[in-house]
């Protein structure tokens, strides 16, 4: 039995939270009606195809090399900031819990938030910048779409095919969780307008066609903007507990002076670790709580009868308020300039940029220096198929490999501590 109550919020939102066994909307995604797999294969008598998606995901090679894989600070920096691993649990645990609020099918929203990162180099965006600078002559790299080559090709766990043969709707997720792709005449929107979309999306839009043209399920915009929020909250968090800001330069930014004005009232003289998490908390329950506000208000509006109806109405049905939009792109300016930007965060970019652009030089020249199946049968390959296959090992590595394959094939790798 469902119990529907009137919930009070701490950003003073007046919200429908259902408790229990809760149904699903009509506009949410049904797994018994998915599109299934490329692959067929039979359906499990204990999973829905987007649990047995999340399963496949989580015991993936890739999900697991996330646990050493930079998000700002490199590993040697400290075991208590964010790595990708952990920053991927806490966005799904954000799109869980929007996919709840939202009647939204909450595994499919969970699998896409642990699926996102998959596609991420060592290093963090210095890794992906510098592996699209020795791309270019390829068709650049995307970690977005190297995420989909990941999960449809480079995943080797399974007898019958490669990759990890997901559901059409979790790959449809994966690939346009930001928005259509491109328009209805083909031509690449967004930062690929003017240019070609992703080798990996090129490639397999000519095996299974993902709708890219329309929007994806509520469920993918989730995961989304799920992304979003963990990312702001917790680069706050470790910029602080890193020394790069103070709590009070924070005064700077309304919704941020607003919620440690809040805090510092309530409780007055708190431990400074506390009194950071308790600003970290808050934003995070401000924006989700808007997010889902917001969200019910398009949702009303457009009266979706169907997920159809969600991927045709050329819009984001899940999102930020206006008023919280401008909110959270004040914070993403504020940590650019305090924390992306910092100095000390730029010294390590440039050390671990020369790692991965001399990397790719030298296996590009060596290919046999890497090892099997990496560098089985490119003899003869041509350029682009060979500087796909180093892309595609180089992308897999952990920090730490990364600087250890420098450490064995070069005589000046840079000294991260």
């Amino acid at each position: 039995m469902q119990l529907i109550t009137k919930a009070p919020t701490e950003a003073g939102l007046d919200l429908e939270l259902g408790y229990g066994a809760q149904e699903r909307a009509v506009f949410a995604q049904d797994p018994a009606r998915s599109r299934g797999r490329l692959f067929p294969e039979p359906e499990s008598p204990t999973r829905t195809p987007f649990q047995r998606d999340r399963d496949r995901i989580i015991h993936s090679s890739a999900f697991r090399r996330l646990k050493h894989k930079t998000q700002v600070f490199v590993y040697h920096e400290g075991d208590h900031f964010r790595t990708r691993l952990t920053h991927t649990i806490e966005v799904s645990q954000i799109a869980r819990s929007l996919a709840r609020a939202l009647r939204l099918d909450e595994d499919l929203a969970e699998c896409l938030a642990l699926a996102h990162d998959l596609g991420h180099t060592p290093f963090g965006h210095e890794g992906e910048d510098v592996m699209h600078e020795c791309m270019a002559p390829f068709g650049g790299f995307d970690h977005n779409a190297q995420s989909l080559r990941v999960v449809t090709s480079l995943e080797h766990r399974y007898a019958e095919f490669d990759g990890l043969n997901l559901a059409w709707e979790t790959l449809e997720g994966l690939v346009k969780h930001n928005g259509p792709l491109v328009d209805g005449e083909g031509r690449p929107l967004g930062k690929f307008a003017g240019s070609q979309l992703p080798f990996a999306i090129r490639e397999y839009a000519g095996k299974q066609d993902l709708l890219l043209s329309s929007w994806p399920s509520a469920e993918a915009q989730a995961a989304a903007i799920a992304d979003d929020i963990a990312y702001d909250a917790h680069d706050l968090d470790d910029g602080l507990r890193a020394g790069l800001f103070a709590v009070e330069d924070m005064k700077a930014v309304p919704f941020l002076a607003d919620i440690l004005a809040e805090v510092d009232a309530k409780y007055p003289g708190l431990e400074e670790y506390r009194r950071i998490h308790e600003i970290v908390r808050r934003s995070i329950t401000r924006m989700v709580e808007d997010v889902i506000s917001e969200s019910f208000r398009r949702l009303k509006e457009l009266d979706p009868q169907s997920v159809e109806d969600i991927r045709s109405c050329g819009l984001c049905m899940v999102g930020f308020s206006p008023a919280m939009e401008a909110a959270e792109k004040e914070v993403k300016r504020f940590l650019f300039a305090r924390v992306y930007r910092h100095e000390d965060v730029l010294a390590v970019r440039r050390q671990v940029a020369r790692v991965v652009r001399e990397l790719f030089a030298y296996f590009m020249q060596h290919p046999e220096e890497m090892p099997a199946p990496w560098c089985n049968a490119l003899e003869e390959a041509a350029e682009e198929v060979q500087a796909r296959r180093v892309c595609d090992y180089i992308a897999g590595m952990t920090d730490r490999f990364a600087m250890d394959e420098h450490r064995r094939l070069f005589d000046d790798t840079p000294d991260l501590g």
